[in-house]
């Protein structure tokens, strides 16, 4: 047995966190219709986190076909839903203690890449335990990815996370490697299959809504100097959309925080051959004999 408190404060708030994080995914996955705005989905899920007691972790991620990450409606966002592959990504902190969901809505009929990454989260979960390489992690994603005739995409990973930190070690893969880190009992992670029908790899586009504080620095515009102030007392080291500034010019206050290295972008991922992508997350704490799923539907 570890010398891990369970019931102490930290963990208490990531189960807080993923109660009301299991709830809203679900609410606004129910949601999501042909013909219903991006930006009223985002911005009723940002609510009610907030209403349940919590905070948004990161802006709602809406991502749409072949986006896999990083897509959230800008301020005067007219987009609809169509027909297509919508995955909503979707975190939650307490004072600072994380959960982090996604599920995918399909609108487009691709039930089977719909149910790629769900069985293989579940097969990750399965494998998840105190003592686990993260490579058998991966090794669960990929076999029941590659069982649907799909890929997995591998160059996203499952994370861990951290007081207010999206981000950290260890990451987890979704196809096999030889040796990656050791599971450990109190580690906080999100567990995070993505599959697709193309290659299997993602890259960078040109849109970025999502930004984050890189370090502390001065700058002389004022505009963005009150964004700054804004950012670091608000949203600290988490992301932030450009929507959630007060700033009636935050999209040149952003520009400049940029330059001087004091924020960075996250821009959109999308699958390199322009194809499908589905996704399935649930965040968990290890246990000295599995793991304990925060996120999972009350």
């Amino acid at each position: 047995m570890s010398d891990v408190d369970f019931d102490s404060e930290q963990y208490e708030k990531c189960r807080e966190a993923g109660e009301i994080l299991a709830q809203v995914r679900d609410e606004a996955a129910e949601r999501v219709e042909v013909g219903v705005s991006h930006l009223e989905i985002a911005e009723w899920a940002e609510g009610k986190i907030r209403e349940l007691g919590g905070e948004p972790a990161f802006p709602v991620n809406i991502s749409i076909d072949e986006e896999a990450a990083h897509a959230t409606p800008e301020r005067d966002d007219d987009s609809t839903f169509g027909e297509e592959m919508v995955n909503l990504d979707i975190g939650v902190h307490v004072d600072g203690w994380l959960a982090d969901t996604a599920v995918t809505v399909d609108l487009s009929g691709q039930d089977d890449l719909t149910a790629a990454s769900a069985e293989a989260l579940d097969a990750a979960l399965e494998v998840a335990g105190p003592g686990v390489d993260v490579g058998e992690i991966g090794a669960a994603v990929e076999e029941v990815i590659d069982g649907y005739g799909f890929n997995p995409v591998v160059n996203l990973t499952g994370h861990g996370l951290g007081h207010w930190e999206q981000h950290t070690t260890p990451n987890i893969p979704n196809r096999e490697v030889s040796q990656g880190a050791t599971l450990e009992p109190g580690m906080v992670v999100a567990i995070e299959p993505f599959a697709t029908d193309g290659r299997g790899k993602v890259q960078e586009g040109s849109d970025e809504e999502i930004f984050a504080l890189e370090q502390q620095g001065s700058v002389r515009n004022r505009q963005a100097r009150q964004v700054l102030e804004q950012v670091v007392e608000e949203y600290k080291t988490l992301p932030f959309a450009a929507r959630w500034l007060d700033s009636p010019r935050a999209n040149m206050a952003l520009r400049r925080l940029k330059q001087a290295d004091i924020v960075h972008g996250y821009p959109v991922l999308k699958e390199e051959d322009g194809k499908f992508v589905s996704q399935k997350e649930h965040t968990v704490i290890v246990t000295d004999d599995g793991v304990e799923v925060t996120t999972r539907s009350r």
